[in-house]
């Protein structure tokens, strides 16, 4: 007979290397490595219990070691970011969440808005009426929480994106809908496009974590119930430690681009209000914070998250900041730790 952990792991579709080792962080390749749905597989369970591990995107890397070690905390499992065999024997349950499933497009998967081009410019930007996605495989990406690259390595090579076509993606449906009631509409169709869980574990307090590039959720009893990679602050805006509260939740927000308070950006221009949309550049929430000018929000660069810097605010990919956003309310404690 195998032993146990080998049977989990030929179950999940890891071999014995993947049991041995988790993916660490490498210098980034001349060609992406191609997808390995044994890690996509993992990827995608944690996303689902809310560890997320970042872009699904079956490669691994320091995004997935920062949620195997979260999910290890949850789980009082040795710490170790690697998928070993109590990790795997945790895991276990979760296994009917296939990593991919294949969906057949519509015309409302399809349907804009679009816009031709995002400007680098903000006073540009600030003319749009909204900061929409660009194209139809960038929209799909975001919403199966993944990337553009990805969706074209899942299918044949040349595939068109039309009505009846069939596609794979990553398995990032939620388990459930059921929105709050009090939500806009306008929020409501947000969270469902994102496919971003309803039934998520209410936080008494957040931490965001420097050193780890992680914001973690904890409940009323100090339990970890939810991580999620993170890119915080830089050198020129440091994450500023101490102790803050959460104020209020704006979905769907627009972003004043002041230059004053901005590194990089000359004193002389002018301010300017940028539309909302996916690709504004506080994504698709901002949830302010009582450091003044400071906010935890999303993203228009998923794959950027953790491997950049921020202009000191806490950035998250669209769909795990709006996870977040269901599970904070205001007057929650923000705790900002190196």
């Amino acid at each position: 007979m195998k032993p146990f952990a080998v049977a989990i792991a030929a179950t999940l579709g890891l071999g014995s290397a993947a049991i041995a080792q988790a993916p660490e962080a490498k210098k980034a390749p001349a060609a992406p490595a191609p997808i390995d749905r044994s890690i996509l597989h993992v990827q995608v369970i944690l996303d689902k219990l809310g560890f997320g591990p970042g872009v699904l995107d079956g490669r691994g890397g320091i995004s997935l070691v920062s949620a195997l070690k979260g999910f290890q905390e949850a789980r009082g499992l040795g710490i170790t970011g690697k998928i070993d065999q109590p990790t795997l024997r945790a895991l276990y349950p979760y296994r009917a969440a296939r990593p991919t499933l294949t969906l057949t497009l519509d015309a409302a998967s399809l349907r804009g808005p679009y816009i031709q081009s995002i400007p680098k410019d903000y006073a540009e930007q600030s003319k749009l009426d909204g900061m929409a996605y660009v194209r139809p495989i960038e929209k799909l990406a975001e919403m199966f929480h993944t990337t553009p690259a990805v969706i074209a390595a899942l299918n044949p090579p040349g595939m068109r994106l039309a009505v009846g076509q069939k596609i794979v993606l990553p398995n990032a449906l939620p388990s459930s809908r059921a929105y709050p009631s009090d939500a806009t509409p306008e929020w409501r169709r947000t969270l469902a496009h994102l496919n971003v869980e309803a039934n998520v574990p209410q936080a008494a307090k957040i931490v965001v974590d420097k050193s780890d590039k992680v914001v973690r959720a904890f409940d009323g009893n100090g339990r970890l119930v939810a991580q999620y990679s993170a890119t915080i602050g830089s050198a020129s805006d440091p994450l500023p430690l101490g102790n803050w509260k959460v104020l209020h939740v704006s979905p769907n927000p627009d972003w004043k681009m002041n230059p004053k308070i901005l590194k990089g950006v000359s004193d002389s221009k002018e301010a300017q209000i940028i539309p909302p949309g996916p690709n504004n550049p506080v994504g698709v929430v901002w949830i302010d914070l009582s450091r003044e000018h400071y906010g935890i929000h999303g993203t228009p660069d998923p794959e950027k998250i953790g491997r950049t810097e921020s202009n000191g605010c806490v950035r998250l990919t669209n769909w795990d900041a709006a996870r977040v956003a269901l599970m904070v309310k205001s007057g929650m404690p923000v705790i900002f730790q190196a």
